[in-house]
């Protein structure tokens, strides 16, 4: 009789840049960490400030300030980063209103920026570029909520090409020289792959769940 194991190692869960970033910042990041907590800073206000900072962002894109708006996003939104290595070095425990808190303005953050492009076509009277903005922030929110929901199912969907820190780094690039044209049009293809990438890595996973239970039934 065919036996199944219960004790397959599960598949590894596969790094993404910013897991790599996150090891090699750990020189920059540590030293901010450990000065943030010993004055008790709560995370929560690093992720408030995060969210704030976007609305500078979209002021400097709404004005086509783009090169500012580059240099901006390189100095201010790494703030947004720190907040869950603190939350970790004062001891919280993940979960909880904080990391609710983190996802949610995360999302806001998005809207807030790209609104500082939609705002700049519509002056432009350009409504292709403000279609095309319009793809590129619902690419990006579809491809957080994709990881989102997956994982409240159980599942990884930790894979894609245009994954959060890909999209911020795009954004650095391309607006610090000038080209939101080829941002956007870069951000609303590569979110939507990113999506289908998440969605067929779920199948996969469905599937595979799907044939275990069969062997163990025929096993039965």
């Amino acid at each position: 009789m065919a036996q199944t194991s219960t004790d397959d190692p599960k598949p590894v869960e596969p790094q993404v840049l910013t897991d790599r970033l996150r090891v090699h910042a750990r020189v920059i990041i540590d030293p901010i960490v450990n000065f943030l907590a010993k004055y008790k800073i709560s995370p929560d206000v690093l992720t408030v400030l995060g969210m704030l900072f976007h609305f500078l962002f979209a002021w400097l894109i709404a004005h086509g300030q783009f090169r500012w708006a580059a240099i901006a996003i390189l100095l201010l939104a790494p703030f947004d980063a720190l907040d869950g290595a603190l939350a970790r070095k004062m001891g919280r425990k993940q979960g909880g209103f904080g990391a609710f808190l983190d996802s949610t303005l995360d999302r806001l953050a998005e809207i807030i920026l790209f609104g500082g492009f939609i705002y700049y076509y519509w002056v432009q009277k350009n409504v292709t570029m403000m279609a095309v903005s319009y793809l590129a922030v619902t690419g990006s929110i579809m491809v957080s909520y994709a990881r989102s929901k997956a994982e409240s199912l159980s599942y990884n969907s930790k894979v894609g090409i245009a994954s959060r820190v890909e999209r911020y780094a795009a954004m650095i690039i391309l607006l610090f020289f000038q080209q939101p044209v080829v941002l956007l049009v870069l951000l609303a293809i590569a979110t939507y792959f990113t999506l289908v990438q998440r969605g067929y890595q779920v199948w996969l996973q469905w599937i595979a769940e799907l044939k275990a239970e069969e062997a163990a039934e025929r096993v039965d």
